[in-house]
């Protein structure tokens, strides 16, 4: 058996430690599962999980065409076990650290290629187009998916406001960056602000959503409060939580994973089992809460409404 000294280990072999942990949760999940069914017990809670405090109702929520019939995640699961690098890198670091955010009073400024540059509060923002609640699945690039009942507008409502110029082709989505409320920046996991961006037209789409809550209720802070993207055909790490400022530009925006590592987290990061993530398969997943894998989709399952945006694109060179 060849062993390998520390020396001999390239840098893409070693496990990340968030990947690392979501592991050992499952593990340990596992373990107390099988204890629990032999007892006749209910597996408990996990601690990190119980610092979750429910919101205040949203309402009245329109009804979406958009939603998913799968199975939702409860409440503790979407809420408890979560990417947000500001607080953190292990999955329930959101949780106990996001109450430091202060998210009232909270503005976003819409800049750039526009003809009419103005700021909203959040306030102005929830007052732009019904509230609906749509069900979709969340597909992360750990290998891991939840199905998540979002509260929201659709993201071309806001977008609209500002009226882009004929030469916008993209959005970029920078995030609230404070040091003194995110722990996590202190790091140098990420060029901090939390930078992303999407084509315009994949941000124009009816599926993208900009989210204000979840399970009808106003939006956790370790979920991206007050206001967040959610683009469901592409990998977790594209919705931008906490965002403060929208431009659009001619230029394609350098987000911030592509520049952290663009071997690994391409601009696009459409959902796509054919394309692996260098570490890892990306053709099966496992639903938080379920202990078997599953098919990957392409797209994430929403390939009707969104394959016509990559007509003509190699996939697997636009990752």
């Amino acid at each position: 058996m060849l062993i390998k000294r520390p020396a001999d280990i390239a840098p893409s072999e070693i496990t990340p430690r968030s990947l690392f942990d979501g592991r050992r949760d499952f593990i340990r999940a596992a373990g107390l599962g099988a204890g629990a069914a032999l007892l006749g017990g209910v597996l408990p809670v996990p601690a990190h999980a119980q610092t979750a405090a429910r919101g205040a109702k949203l309402g009245p929520l329109a009804r979406s065409a958009f939603s998913t019939d799968e199975k939702l995640n409860d409440y503790q699961d979407i809420t408890g076990y979560c990417n947000f690098y500001e607080f953190g890198t292990d999955k329930g670091d959101p949780a106990r650290n996001a109450h430091r955010m202060t998210t009232r009073p909270w503005t976003v400024s819409l800049e750039g290629m526009v003809q009419k540059p103005k700021t909203l509060a959040i306030e102005d923002v929830l007052r732009l187009a019904p509230l609906e609640e749509r069900i979709y699945r969340l597909r992360c690039v750990e290998a891991w998916s939840m199905v998540v009942p979002w509260v929201g507008i659709p993201m071309s409502a806001l977008l609209k406001q500002v009226e882009p110029l004929t030469g916008a082709k993209y959005v970029e989505f920078v995030t609230y960056h404070n040091p003194k409320e995110m722990p996590g920046t202190l790091l140098p996991v990420l060029d901090w602000p939390y930078v992303e961006g999407l084509r315009l037209d994949e941000a124009m789409h009816p599926l993208t959503l900009l989210a204000v809550g979840l399970y009808g209720e106003v939006l956790p802070n370790q979920n991206g409060a007050p206001m967040r993207l959610i683009v469901p055909w592409k990998y977790g790490f594209k919705s931008a939580k906490s965002i403060v400022k929208i431009r659009f530009t001619d230029k394609e925006p350098l987000s911030a994973w592509t520049r952290a590592n663009g071997r690994e987290y391409g601009f696009y990061s459409n959902v796509n089992p054919e394309v692996d993530h260098p570490r890892w398969s990306q053709a099966r997943e496992r639903r938080l809460g379920e202990f078997t894998k599953r098919k990957t989709l392409m797209f994430n399952g929403y390939g009707d409404q969104v394959a016509s945006l990559y007509t003509g694109m190699d996939l697997k060179k636009y990752f």
